[in-house]
């Protein structure tokens, strides 16, 4: 009788937590496709630069103007959107979102001169300057402590996932019809994922009220402004900026510096990235598994680009046959993925309650402003034709990088010993 009285609970127990996963992971796929469209959306134009040089009678650095554009203009909105976020809700931001990306896609396809070029731009940086905070958001506020890690994961594998995607899928349709269908065709990408995650909108939602009363906080009147004064939040911002120009570099130049100096044949170059984003892809899932314990989560980021600092060293300081290039571009991907779910689990032991979406928007504008401003330095080493120095140049980020990582460890526990 007492063993029937002791099963029945864990009887109930287990639907329970079964809905409870099922529920995770639907938020997690749904969060995760959102992401890819916004990471997607960042390499629209790039890979058609050839096109809308010829039909604009413009030179890369207009185009690439477009970029910083898009960019600068999304960081603003990162960090701003964080503000409505946690005013509002993230789901109604996570849909304007997506629709000002499918409306840039139009407005790209249908672009008569170089201003609407730029115009576009600037709607495409408002709807890629949401996902971050509406993202994190939803993790921290409704996915089991205990299915973080893995969430972390998945929003990372997404986004380079969405970042392969893009040249993959513009450039066929580019050469197939033309540039103009192409963005157009992505416009209507966006619109889908929209539409997937208007159906399953419920999972999506997000009881402010519930949060409130279960924190016993209302930031959201007074003190909107008190996680500014947090070391450890500008920590944070500090990481991602040397996170992002390290990932600039390895987009931009890094594969080109490498064949420069390892006589690298073009097609195993073009080759380099694709193999990085998807090594990084793999390193994130295991990387999940290795946050499931957020104490250990400097130590992870710091052996991770430990690692991809020593590869980009080897890959600038010493001889090597071009065979090898693409297979340490993927080491190197690999490394650094391992430490994507732990970077942003330092980010939430950093975040105060109720602040998460201010947070995550002001942290990861740090994003975007090492991505707009990585290349010009490095740029200016690839015109010099200081290819070693562009490797080396990385090698060195990376390694701020840990130390970065540890420096927000270290804040956050000098400000846990300030009596309150």
């Amino acid at each position: 009788m007492a063993s029937a009285t002791h099963s029945a609970p864990t009887a109930a127990r287990d639907p329970a937590e079964r809905a409870a996963f099922r529920n995770d992971a639907t938020l997690i796929g749904l969060v995760g496709v959102a992401h890819g469209i916004s990471h997607f959306s960042q390499l629209l134009l790039a890979p058609l630069f050839p096109w809308l040089k010829t039909e604009f009678g413009v030179g890369y650095a207009e185009l690439g103007f477009v970029l910083t554009v898009f960019f600068v203009v999304s960081c603003i909105v990162q960090a701003l959107s964080g503000f409505v976020v946690d005013r509002y809700s993230p789901r109604p931001v996570l849909f304007a979102g997506l629709g000002m990306l499918a409306l840039a896609g139009f407005g790209y396809a249908m672009a008569q001169n170089y201003w609407m070029l730029l115009g576009s731009a600037v709607i495409g940086g408002i709807g890629n300057g949401v996902f971050h905070p509406v993202d994190y958001t939803l993790f921290n506020r409704k996915v089991a402590p205990t299915r973080l890690g893995h969430a972390y994961s998945v929003h990372g594998i997404t986004g380079s996932l969405g970042w392969a995607l893009a040249p993959a899928f513009v450039v066929p349709l580019a050469v197939a019809f033309s540039w103009r269908v192409a963005l157009a065709s992505a416009g209507v990408l966006a619109l889908a994922v929209l539409a997937v995650l208007w159906v399953y909108r419920r999972h999506l939602a997000l009881d402010k009220k519930a949060v409130l009363q279960a924190t016993g906080h209302d930031d959201l009147v007074e003190g909107k402004f008190d996680f500014l004064r947090i070391p450890a939040v500008w920590m944070c911002f500090g990481f991602f900026f040397f996170y992002a120009a390290s990932l600039s570099v390895v987009q931009a130049f890094a594969p080109e510096a490498a064949r420069q100096l390892h006589a690298v044949p073009v097609a195993l170059v073009a080759m380099c990235l694709t193999i990085y984003m998807v090594a990084s892809a793999g390193g994130m899932v295991l990387g999940g598994f290795l946050a499931s314990d957020p104490t250990r989560c400097e130590r992870i980021v710091g052996i991770g680009f430990g690692i991809a600092a020593l590869i980009a060293l080897a890959l600038g300081l010493l001889d090597m046959p071009p065979l090898a290039v693409p297979v340490l571009f993927g080491a190197m991907g690999f490394s650094a993925g391992i430490s994507g779910p732990s970077r942003d689990l330092i980010v939430k032991r950093s975040t105060p309650p109720n602040a998460t979406g201010r947070v995550y928007g002001v942290v990861y504008a740090g994003l975007d402003i090492g991505q707009a401003t990585a290349p010009l330095l490095f740029g200016a080493l690839m015109d010099h034709g200081r290819f070693r120095g562009v490797l080396v140049g990385l090698a060195v980020v990376q390694g701020v990088l840990i130390v970065s990582a540890f420096n927000v460890r270290k804040a956050r526990r000098t400000a846990s010993l300030v009596p309150a």
